[in-house]
């Protein structure tokens, strides 16, 4: 018996879906992330107002100072919709997790000076409830910011956030150290040197702007935070000690760089957008960084001594450029 096989070609009626047709000009194919972000936010025919802020719509634009002509302009260059966002987080975690089973293996937290230790968690455990705040204020960017675009790339910083949290808890835990944790607890509720920064993080927690929430958290401090302890502080442990402890914030020094990309992204077609919208990040910006200067200056005196501030001071002008790179002017 003959068998004859043959490839028939079917060609679509549509390329893709009415609302991403008429907004691209054409019936042309679009990307998973397109078609699970633009225009799925609902803007018309609500139900009810909130009944704890009556004055506005479920999804409202007043909610923030910032304008725009079209809100999905804020796309995430990372195109992150859920299902790339697992995969890639999936991949990392798998990274994170052969590095910790790698150190217990070979009794690497057993064997860093004691010395090297205490100064390391010392500064390092502290930031578990730093990622925490960061948990919750990027959720409230997602639960009020406007657009699918921007509320999705909240979300899942906010949850990479709470990975954060648990994978410094567990920095602790690798060094059988349970009391470390305890320790660190009580140094963020009393300590002197973390309470300008724990006043930073909560008053967050209270302020109404989303679009602020997100410039003061993910720009002014991050961006100083993360290359001042992730970076320069891991590479100080380097030179003095051992990589164990740059192992073990690997997840951390890769997430910062990955979601620079977006964030960075963001603040340029924001203010790209209108000069008023310009205008009112630079004043954002200024504002939050002065504030987050002084928050971390204590925490960088804890982990450098006497090179405090000169390395905040690098910092803070690599800020600037980064704000500069994004079309904002300081």
């Amino acid at each position: 018996m003959a068998i004859d096989l043959r490839t028939v070609s079917i060609t679509p009626l549509r390329q893709t879906f009415g609302h991403l047709a008429r907004r691209m000009g054409a019936d042309k194919p679009a990307s998973r992330y397109i078609e699970a972000t633009m225009d799925l936010q609902p803007v018309e025919n609500y139900h009810y107002r909130p009944t704890w802020e009556p004055q506005y719509d479920i999804f409202d634009t007043t909610r923030t100072a910032i304008t725009m002509k079209d809100w999905y302009a804020l796309k995430d260059p990372r195109q992150y919709y859920y299902g790339a966002w697992t995969l890639a987080r999936g991949r990392m975690q798998e990274v994170a997790e052969g590095d910790f089973d790698l150190v217990d293996e070979l009794g690497l937290a057993a064997a860093y000076p004691a010395d090297g230790k205490a100064k390391a968690l010392k500064v390092f455990l502290p930031l578990r409830h730093v990622a925490w705040a960061s948990n919750l204020n990027k959720a409230y960017v997602s639960s009020y910011g406007y657009g699918i675009a921007m509320s999705q790339a909240a979300c899942y910083a906010s949850m990479d956030q709470l990975g954060v949290a648990q994978y410094v808890t567990r920095l602790g835990m690798a060094f059988d150290d349970l009391d470390a944790l305890a320790t660190a607890k009580t140094a963020w509720l009393e300590g002197a040197e973390w309470q300008e920064l724990r006043r930073y993080v909560e008053d967050l927690m209270v302020e109404k702007d989303w679009f602020e929430v997100l410039v003061a958290q993910d720009f002014a401090l991050e961006g100083l935070l993360y290359p001042l302890i992730y970076e320069r502080y891991n590479e100080k442990l380097n030179a003095a000690y051992s990589p164990v402890f740059s192992m073990l914030t690997r997840f951390q020094r890769e997430w910062y760089g990955e979601t620079t990309k977006w964030l960075d992204a963001v603040l340029k077609a924001t203010g790209a957008d209108n000069p008023a919208n310009k205008e009112q990040l630079a004043a954002w910006i200024k504002k939050w960084r002065e504030r987050a200067v002084v928050a971390l200056k204590p925490v960088a005196a804890l982990a450098f001594g006497a090179e405090a501030d000169a390395i905040m001071d690098e910092l803070v002008q690599n800020l600037n450029a980064r704000a500069a790179k994004a079309g904002i002017a300081l």
